[in-house]
């Protein structure tokens, strides 16, 4: 190994170190709730072998790893929790580094963010094919048959504003941008505010200036409620399955030109420990295609508008359909 590689690999891993640290848990925490065998049996292959998972820090995020948290412990491993990790790039560089082995991976945010594609394929089995072959060519890691749930971005507005202006579409909204800019306000994450998936990459797929939008930059969980009230944004960013639009009565701007990526969710591992697991894409695979953008969006509204612990609804989730049965 040269110095130059051994530098970068000592990087990554000191780097991961210090994400892990800052969700305390550095090596992972026991499986919050238990559970035994339902449709999903034990599997001797899987027998006490210690598996991470890993997730990001929002609500669908945390909720997808606590299911395959409970699909693996059914099965018999040994599972470990690092769930809650700030960003996209942190869990990827954890998983790469082998802190986490196992998770749920958007097919556009592989794409965009991890292969540095700047246009999405609209197609979104063609879009899993090219992550799913690229990512392993040069990454080696493997992608697993996504779930039917898209999870993508969008833009949404009250239902007052949208019959006020007549805005249905982005390409409405576009026009809206180049008549009446102040009409137009519009509440973003900071992250949507630079990526060439988000608002800019937006602005030029629907021929508009960003410059000249009114942007206030609030935290996601912030900009329903402020897009709901129309106090401080007439428009929000938005994800798709997020039940906070439902509950809130907003309206999502038809994606007419079809700019935004699809997000659909995979389970990914790294090359070396799928190939030692194979059970793991087995077991996973009837739990990932049930998945669907209803699901999805009612276990999110739990969460995030009942207020319910993304553990108790996860596994909720997994007794209702038979994969485990609740153990106390």
């Amino acid at each position: 190994m040269t110095v130059t590689r051994r530098v970068r690999v000592l990087a990554t891993l000191m780097l991961t170190l210090v994400v892990a640290a800052g969700c305390g848990l550095e090596s992972g925490s026991a499986v919050p709730l238990k559970v035994g065998a339902g449709s999903i049996e034990p599997v001797p292959d899987l027998a006490g072998v210690r598996i991470t998972v890993g997730s990001k820090d929002f609500s669908e995020q945390i909720i997808l790893g606590y299911i395959i948290e409970f699909a693996l412990a059914a099965a018999g491993a040994d599972v470990r929790d690092l769930s809650n990790i700030q960003g996209s790039n942190s869990v990827r560089d954890a998983q790469i580094a082998g802190q986490i082995d196992v998770t749920y991976e958007y097919t556009g945010t592989g794409w965009i963010n991890y292969l540095g594609h700047e246009k999405p394929i609209p197609d979104s089995r063609a879009q899993y094919e090219a992550v799913r072959d690229e990512d392993l060519e040069r990454n080696g890691m493997v992608w697993i048959d996504p779930a039917p749930m898209n999870n993508t971005y969008a833009l949404a507005t009250s239902r007052r504003v949208a019959e006020e202006t007549g805005v249905r579409t982005l390409s409405d909204y576009a026009e809206l941008v180049h008549r009446d800019p102040a009409a137009a306000a519009t509440c973003v994450e900071t992250e949507f505010n630079v990526r060439q998936d988000g608002f800019p990459g937006m602005a030029a797929a629907y021929g508009f200036d960003p410059k000249g939008v009114e942007r206030r930059i609030l935290q996601t969980g912030i900009i329903y409620q402020a897009t709901a009230d129309g106090s401080q944004c007439r428009f929000g960013e938005v994800f798709t399955t997020d039940g906070r639009i439902a509950a809130l009565d907003l309206v999502l701007l038809e994606d007419d030109r079809q700019f935004f990526p699809k997000y659909n969710p995979a389970i990914i591992m790294r090359e070396g420990f799928a190939a030692d697991h194979p059970a793991i894409a087995e077991v996973m695979a009837p739990v990932s295609a049930l998945l669907t953008d209803a699901v999805i969006t009612d276990l999110n509204r739990r969460v995030d508008v009942d207020g319910e612990d993304p553990a108790v609804v996860a596994r909720d989730w997994m007794v209702g359909q038979g994969f485990v049965t609740a153990k106390s």
